[in-house]
């Protein structure tokens, strides 16, 4: 149990967003199980079967929408703020804004009418620092996002540091690396990839990765909750130290006995076949089957100096790189994922 845990008295009243996606429904679940009063805001068309069992107060509505805001915060004093649009094609650029900037401030101005609030914990990403030229980036590296998920994420997180100097709201920014763990669906593709023939790789860069198990991700964003000296700060929460995308590979392939042979490609042309691909969908109204994005999810290093998390969060990952990653695979495949 995180040391954290204790410092947050049974029946405190909480409100997470996002709660149904990935990293919500595991933190939910954390804080039912501690005997908190836990409150979450969900669309009307999320899914929230698999959290049946837990004792939650749902509140029905869009995380950006005033009332629906407004009615969870009541007599809230903690907010778990995770709620995400997904990287997805088709997505206009104003659901991004909504879901990660609009929603933010919704949350923040309905926190400081609570008179016992404790702590906002803000959910951001790495990829507000974008590509790392030299890496490793740490919490002080410029913000440099690239696609429109980065750039309202950093947009959501530069509001908040203002808003809470000014307001003089407690809070706390969380910039997870690579999420993954059991249950988790994107980085699933990677790890198939490990288990084909072949596993292709684009250029001849490193491709440096920086991931953080889900269990890992939630023990630090409780004790980001209630430690003092996360105060006013933000936090790269990642493991400490990175991976190449082959060496997650290798994990994978390792740990269910496949031999995996890899193979590189140069990344321009598939550069070149996404943009026609794209080019070709949108005024159809369909999804690609290929876009430059995920192209881009090759080519780009994210590696991080994670020591802030350790040293002034005082939060130390239980799980390795390799533990994880091949514990990881292992349940997929017990699932028939893989």
């Amino acid at each position: 149990m995180d040391s954290a845990v204790d410092t947050i008295p049974t029946g405190t009243r909480i409100l997470v967003t996002g709660a149904t996606g990935f990293t919500g429904a595991v933190l939910v679940r954390r804080l039912v199980e501690i005997g908190l009063d836990v409150r979450a805001i969900a669309r009307g068309s999320s899914d929230m079967s698999a959290l049946e069992d837990l004792n939650i107060t749902w509140f029905r509505g869009d995380v950006f929408d005033p009332a629906t805001v407004k009615d969870a915060c009541d007599g809230v004093q903690y907010i778990f703020h995770v709620a995400a649009a997904f990287r997805v094609s088709g997505i206009a650029d104003s659901v991004y804004r909504d879901v990660h900037v609009t929603s933010t401030r919704y949350l923040a101005q309905a926190a400081l009418a609570q008179p016992d609030f404790k702590r906002f914990v803000h959910v951001s990403t790495v990829g507000v620092h974008g590509h790392i030229e030299n890496p490793p980036a740490n919490e002080d590296t410029p913000f440099h996002p690239g696609d429109i998920y980065q750039k309202t994420k950093a947009e959501a997180e530069t509001w908040l540091h203002a808003f809470a100097a000014e307001q003089n709201l407690p809070y706390t920014v969380i910039r997870p690396a690579a999420i993954y763990g059991p249950g988790d669906t994107r980085l699933l593709k990677l790890f198939k990839m490990a288990m084909r023939p072949l596993f292709i790789l684009l250029g001849s860069g490193k491709c440096l990765y920086h991931l953080i198990h889900v269990e890992d991700l939630v023990g630090a964003m409780i004790l980001a909750a209630t430690a003092p000296g996360a105060l006013g700060e933000a936090f790269i929460c990642g493991n400490p130290t990175s991976m190449t995308l082959e060496g997650i590979g290798r994990i994978v392939a390792e740990a269910l006995d496949h031999k995996v042979r890899v193979v590189r490609l140069p990344a321009w042309p598939v550069f070149l076949l996404a943009d026609l691909c794209e080019a070709v969908c949108r005024p159809l109204c369909l999804k690609p089957l290929l876009y430059r994005r995920r192209v881009a999810f090759f080519t780009k290093d994210r590696s991080f100096d994670t020591t802030k998390l350790r040293d002034v969060l005082g939060y130390t990952c239980r799980y390795t790189n390799e533990e994880g990653i091949a514990d990881t695979a292992r349940w997929y495949r017990a699932h028939g994922w893989l």
